[in-house]
């Protein structure tokens, strides 16, 4: 019976059906199959009260509203600007252009999607227009807008800490050094792959430090957000509040790109995406309850514990896992479908949680430049509609192979991620 279960709510997802309505129907499904019918559905609001009964979990919405603030308010535009003046002059100096502005403002905004819209809508055509080959623009794109959920803050590592209970400022932390590496691991590629094209003439000075000068208070953002942090100012959930409060200021009185009329449409924006990431939330948490009553994970953790399987082999195969589940499914599921589950063998198989985190957001990564669903493809197919999508698909494959690439050298040394949060924390 558990088995059939199973295969039907896989064939759900398959089919189409929301990830979170689901998630939920499992649960209630889950519950006349295997827990006595009706009378278990009394758990239902008890599962969802403890699900968001969670003081970090007030980051999210705070931290959705920012980077809607920040693309309405076209923050993107004035780093792609400003990493053209300095970096424009390097062999393929726009793609590297590119790549410092998605870093940048991933690191404001924490949103994949907000940085693959907003630095894409400037940097294709740009580079288009200056010769650039289109499948090469795509993935640069594409890739660079992926860095949202590395480099803090990060939704997805909120998430992961309030399943995990693990720091998310220490969370935070690990993903810098690893972020700041694959960000020049992509222009060093974009450096070899244009290294024959012809570059444009450096930018004065006077022209660099004006562009510099401009952008400044939206430089400022991550500066204030995750440096409070680390000097105990305040908590991430505060941190939050800190950057909606200073995003919304600088937009609204000194860049003066948002107004008044503009802000129901932000709040709706921020409210629609809260409440899909609350929802798959409270549906995983109920499908998780079930497969805990029919004691699934304590199965799978002694199926792996008693095996005489070497430990890297089972992770081997939980990162195939999660790229798998990359092809289908979007990041805020795969981590709250599968965490509660991985978590406990992770730790039991002696990785690092800190460490673990990094790698399984890399694989994130992956999974939205990753067909048939990875959102990344389609963002960067809606604001480049001349493009077909199997060319953005093999502009991002290099990308993709450069986070494998990644991946394996955190296993060989996992101080990339783990050095900054036990000195800092």
């Amino acid at each position: 019976m558990a088995l059939f279960y199973s295969i039907f709510i896989l064939l759900l997802l398959f089919a189409g059906m929301p990830v979170a309505f689901t998630l939920i129907f499992a649960g209630i499904l889950g519950m006349l199959l295997f827990l006595g019918g009706p009378a278990a559905f009394t758990q239902i609001p008890v599962i969802a009260y403890k699900t968001l009964d969670d003081f970090v979990l007030v980051a999210v919405p705070l931290y959705i509203l920012m980077s809607h603030i920040l693309l309405q308010g076209k923050v993107g535009n004035g780093l792609f600007e400003l990493g053209n003046k300095w970096l424009g002059h390097l062999p393929g100096g726009l793609g590297v252009a590119t790549i410092f502005a998605c870093a940048i403002f991933a690191a404001i905004s924490g949103s994949s999607v907000a940085t693959a819209v907003t630095i894409g809508a400037m940097a294709i055509p740009e580079m288009l227009k200056r010769g650039y080959e289109r499948t090469t623009v795509l993935g640069a794109v594409a890739a660079g807008g992926t860095l949202g959920i590395l480099l803090p803050p990060s939704i997805p590592m909120i998430l992961f800490g309030s399943i995990t209970g693990e720091s998310v400022g220490k969370l935070f932390l690990s993903g810098i050094i690893p972020g700041a590496l694959l960000t020049l691991l992509f222009i060093l590629y974009l450096v070899f792959r244009c290294r024959h094209m012809k570059r444009q003439q450096p930018a004065s000075w006077s022209e660099r430090l004006h562009v510099l000068g401009k952008n400044f208070w939206g430089l400022m953002l991550p500066v204030i957000v995750v440096g409070g942090i680390y000097t105990g100012f305040f908590t991430p959930t505060e941190a939050a509040a800190i950057g909606t409060l200073y995003s919304l200021f600088i937009t609204f009185f000194l860049y003066r790109t948002v107004s008044l009329k503009d802000l129901p449409a932000i709040f709706t924006e921020t409210v629609k995406t809260t409440s899909m990431i609350f929802a798959i939330m409270i549906g995983a948490m109920l499908f998780g309850f079930i497969l805990t009553a029919l004691q699934a994970p304590q199965a799978l953790i002694a199926l792996v514990t008693e095996s005489d399987v070497n430990r890297w082999l089972i992770f081997l195969g939980i990162n195939i896992v999660l790229l798998l589940l990359g092809c289908v499914l979007e990041t805020v599921s795969i981590i709250l479908i599968t965490l509660p589950m991985l978590f406990p063998i992770v730790k039991q198989l002696g990785f690092d949680l800190i460490w673990f985190n990094v790698v399984m957001l890399i694989n994130m990564e992956l999974a939205l430049i990753t067909p048939p669903i990875g959102m990344n493809l389609f963002v960067i197919k809606g604001i480049s509609p001349d493009s077909r999508l199997q060319q953005i698909i093999a502009g991002s494959i290099p990308f993709a192979i450069i986070m494998v690439l990644e991946i394996i050298l955190l296993c060989f040394v996992p101080q990339f991620s783990t050095w900054l949060p036990s000195v800092l924390q």
